[in-house]
């Protein structure tokens, strides 16, 4: 019998429009304190039909099996500012009670032989079906600007190469890889040097007393 696929990711769709808005109002709330966020956009998409089919077949996963072994049909991807906001936002997703994290892939620190870096976490996603409650497993990839932008080109490179890249991109596509990582670095000490600095001109500014400015403007013609 032919899937129904619309019915089948339906819960999917539900769970990327809910993550969304959950991932979004934190961005927001952080906004609203003041402070640093460590959160710059939330994207999320459900994958396609022909990408899911084309990895399972890939991995050796029947169609059947789609729900445990095929952890990333939903996917969001969070982007930060500096690598330094990375573990920031994995500790806030784990003290979480509206999901589950299931597993945890750090592929900054262990970054892939192709120079992909970006940290996963499996997630198991309750979502309220008119049938009751539906556990769903999804994934959230955590990343900076900078690997976000060579994660996307590579991406591309896959899809038009067929997963067959040319040794010779393949080489320059690490060396952009390792760049951006470098980029990232120098962007969180300029970030911690402009810091200090502020820090030292806060505490050197001399305090000005009240009493003086009253004075001054009482006797002021």
């Amino acid at each position: 019998m032919e899937r129904d696929w619309d019915t089948f990711l339906a819960p999917y769709e539900l769970a990327v429009a809910e993550l969304k808005i959950k991932l979004r109002g934190l961005r927001k709330q952080y906004r609203t304190s003041g402070g640093h966020v460590p959160i710059e956009f939330v994207t999320g998409r459900v994958k396609p039909v022909e990408s899911i089919i084309n990895k399972a077949g890939l991995r050796g996963i029947p169609l059947n099996r789609l729900e445990d072994e095929m952890s990333d049909m939903a996917g969001m991807r969070i982007m930060c500012q500096f690598v330094e906001d990375i573990p920031l936002v994995v500790e806030i997703l784990r003290r979480r009670n509206d999901m589950k994290i299931i597993q945890e892939r750090d592929y900054i620190t262990n970054r892939k032989a192709s120079g992909y870096r970006s940290y996963h976490l499996v997630i198991e996603y309750p979502v309220q079906m008119l049938e009751g409650e539906k556990k769903l497993l999804a994934e959230i990839q955590i990343r900076t600007l900078s690997m976000n932008f060579w994660a996307t080109i590579e991406h591309s490179m896959n899809y038009k190469y067929k997963g067959q890249i040319p040794e010779d991109i393949q080489r320059r596509l690490f060396r952009a890889a390792e760049a951006a990582y470098q980029l990232d670095e120098e962007m969180s000490s300029i970030r911690d040097e402009i810091q200090e600095a502020q820090h030292m001109f806060n505490r050197k500014e001399p305090k000005k007393e009240v009493g003086q400015h009253e004075s001054k403007d009482r006797n002021h013609p």
